[in-house]
């Protein structure tokens, strides 16, 4: 394990050598991430940093040459999503079709690949048997995780940073589970991100842009899933505390534009980087609170395959009580919901 700990950190050399590279890249290929009135920086940034974090990545697979059953899958799936995001950034695709890829990149890794959630053990005995709909279960889980980095890819570094604090995590409770693959493929890709970070962070010289946020996106979803598949419930939470930020701010804004009779797919100013912006923190505060905040779901998950059931149930709970909290003080859904606090005043106003 320490060899592959110090291989895989020379690839933050090496994606700290190529990042420069693409900078150069995409402005020939003019693509850039203009201003707008939902984008922060006021000037047009390089996109494209995603090759380099791929790159990286691949150079990481040809030296440690990690094996399993379900690689060539992932692999084949990984090219897929680079291609996809690098011609959303050039060429900027329709929502339509970019589902549609990850539903077909999603369907190789199930069906091809075989890597389906199947069952989950309950805690208190019996499991749920998911049957045909493992298929569904696992499809939803890569698609959603894809987009979820996604969405919060909206201030400098701060998709890299949580996706790195993720494979962070996944990596070492993959270690303590004896999961060589996951580890591995996960350390890989962890240095290759941190790597790109050093031109990513505030103030960006590059974006990662589509092709990096897609390909962390799905190579996340896989290597979670791949390191609790077929657990108990508990441990089944486990991947969902990991990526507490990015699954917590796609479903708030899911509720958000339901509330708010808005298309599920209409872009909105009101995500938790953007209301943090707006209600006054700095853009370098805000990307290092949600990193604080990752870290935080993180550790959650390390206690959670530590604890007890009443101690995972009153760790859920407390994440729940702090999300609302957030959710209510910065008014991520609108102005007017805030159930918790109107319960509080509630409860006061009797006594």
């Amino acid at each position: 394990m320490i060899k592959i700990v110090l291989l895989a950190f020379l690839l933050m050399l090496v994606s700290l050598i190529i990042t420069p590279m693409f900078i150069k890249f995409a402005l020939k290929m003019n693509a850039t991430d203009k201003p707008n009135h939902r984008k922060i920086h006021a000037a047009p940034i390089p996109t494209l940093g995603g090759l380099a974090i791929f790159i990286s990545f691949i150079i990481g697979l040809l030296i440690l040459q990690p094996a399993s059953e379900y690689h060539i899958p992932i692999i084949s799936g990984a090219l897929i999503i680079i291609l996809l995001g690098f011609f959303d950034d050039v060429y900027n695709l329709s929502p339509r079709i970019k589902f549609i890829v990850q539903l077909a990149v999603g369907s190789l890794v199930v069906f091809w690949g075989g890597l389906q959630v199947e069952f989950i053990n309950l805690p208190f005995g019996g499991q749920i048997e998911f049957g045909f709909l493992s298929s569904i279960v696992t499809l939803l889980w890569i698609v959603g995780i894809t987009n979820a980095i996604n969405l919060i890819d909206g201030l400098d570094g701060l998709a890299a940073g949580v996706s790195a604090i993720a494979l962070f995590t996944i990596a070492g409770m993959a270690v303590i589970m004896g999961n060589v693959y996951v580890a591995t493929m996960a350390l890989i890709l962890f240095f290759s991100t941190v790597g790109f970070l050093r031109y990513n962070f505030y103030p960006a010289k590059i974006f990662m842009g589509d092709t990096g946020a897609l390909f962390l996106g799905y190579m996340i979803s896989v290597l979670a899933l791949l390191g609790f598949k077929n657990v108990t419930i508990i441990s089944f939470i486990i991947p969902i505390f990991i990526l507490g930020v990015p699954i917590s701010d796609t479903l708030i804004a899911i509720v958000r534009r339901h509330i708010n009779k808005q298309p599920l797919s209409s872009p909105d100013s009101s995500h938790l980087h953007h209301r943090l912006v707006k209600s006054g923190f700095t853009h370098k505060q805000t990307v290092l609170f949600i990193y604080a905040l990752s870290t935080m779901f993180s550790l959650s998950a390390i206690l959670f395959s530590m604890t007890t059931v009443w101690g995972s149930i009153l760790i859920f709970s407390i994440s729940l009580l702090a999300i609302q909290i957030l959710i209510e003080n910065l008014e991520m859904i609108n102005s007017e919901f805030k159930p918790l606090t109107n319960f509080i005043k509630g409860i006061k106003h009797r006594s």
